[in-house]
């Protein structure tokens, strides 16, 4: 295999026109007030570019992950990059620990048991990119809507933790997601 083939991975495949019915996407997440802002978790988590705005390629969601935030353990039939912006988060993956600190990439491979953890004292930033798209989807299924970027979702009490959890493991298998007990 040539050098050149291995780069573009699709020899003898022409680049298709221009979709012109496709616009350019400008996300401002600390400006554009019509942007989803969804508390999941005790997480905050923005869509900046969904799944119609990438012709279903990926999706990219700006997450706020305050001190002791973070998901359950799980995995996913779709890749998994998070790009750490500001502050560190504790990752596990297929059980093994480790440390990401603002300008970390990590890519989470599709199925593999993962989740991760803000066992800091501050705010962690960092931007998701999950392709192909969907998992955004699934955000606005199961969170609740909030009015910024780094607004808190609302406290639930444990039988409101409890309805949220009941209505994640549902809705989990429609978006090619499985709830674990450990990651």
């Amino acid at each position: 295999m040539s050098d050149s083939s291995r780069i573009t991975g699709r020899p003898g495949v022409e680049i298709p026109p221009d979709d012109m019915a496709r616009v350019l996407t400008l996300a401002q997440p600390d400006k554009d007030q019509s942007l989803p802002h969804i508390g999941v978790v005790g997480d905050t988590y923005t869509t900046l570019l969904s799944g119609d705005d990438t012709n279903g390629r990926f999706c990219l969601i700006d997450m706020h992950i305050p001190p002791g935030g973070g998901p359950p353990p799980h995995r996913h039939d779709f890749e998994e990059t998070f790009i750490i912006l500001e502050g560190e988060l504790e990752a596990t993956f297929r059980g093994q620990k480790l440390v990401v600190r603002a300008g970390d990439t990590v890519n989470i491979p599709s199925n593999a048991p993962h989740q991760f953890h803000n066992s800091s004292s501050a705010p962690v930033r960092l931007l998701c990119i999950c392709s192909p798209a969907g998992q955004e989807n699934f955000f606005l299924e199961v969170g609740i809507p909030v009015e910024t970027r780094t607004t808190p979702p609302p406290k639930l009490d444990k039988a409101a933790q409890e309805r949220f959890m009941a209505k994640a493991m549902e809705l989990a298998p429609r978006f090619r997601t499985e709830m674990l007990k450990d990651a």
